[in-house]
């Protein structure tokens, strides 16, 4: 349901979503027509169909079993991306996996000072590896979670605030603020940022 859609948009839609479907057994014996009422208003309503697709595949493919591995999620159930699923494998399941999505992908662009752009297919490579490599092992969930968050809530696109971030001791970009001549970190790539090792 988050999927390019905020947080306090989807409060709504999730309460009633489970309202009226609390199990996986509930979604997959409900039809797309009711599916597609409810997800009303929210739009992309491929994601509501891929969803029920997903629950029914569970059901009748998989035993009831949600896969477990990121690689397994994204593997057997409609519309789950690398993203998705590793959110889902270190939070419901707690496998040691990375996640990047937009908020990440800022919080580790200004950390290390990677200036390229993080579109490019080998920066978000990068990311991708540098995700893995910081994931807590002890707690994977927790870790990515207070990753996004702290992308949506303190390391934000404009006005990030900096005084107030957790990481700004080890933050590159942060340094490069003190600096006469740099940017605070929301203004813009930061001149001279390095580019993602190999």
């Amino acid at each position: 349901m988050l999927q390019q859609t905020q947080v306090a948009t989807v409060i709504g839609y999730y309460t009633r979503w489970m309202q009226k479907w609390p199990t996986l057994q509930d979604l997959a014996g409900a039809s797309l027509e009711e599916v597609n009422q409810l997800w009303a208003g929210l739009g992309y309503y491929s994601r509501g169909r891929r969803l029920q697709e997903g629950a029914r595949k569970v059901v009748e493919e998989l035993g009831g079993h949600v896969p477990r591995t990121a690689n397994m999620l994204q593997k057997l159930l409609p519309g789950v991306g690398r993203y998705t699923a590793g959110a889902i494998a270190s939070i419901a399941f707690g496998q040691v996996t990375g996640v990047v999505d937009g908020n990440v992908t800022r919080v580790l662009c200004r950390v290390r000072a990677i200036g390229a752009d993080p579109r490019s297919p080998s920066v978000t490579q990068h990311l991708w590896s540098l995700a893995q490599q910081l994931v807590d092992p002890a707690r994977p969930g927790d870790f990515n979670q207070a990753a996004m968050e702290l992308g949506a809530t303190v390391c934000t696109p404009r006005g990030p605030l900096c005084p107030k971030c957790p990481v700004r001791g080890f933050c590159q970009a942060q340094k490069r603020v003190s600096t006469p001549g740099v940017g605070r970190p929301g203004a813009g790539r930061e001149q001279g940022a390095a580019e993602p090792s190999p």
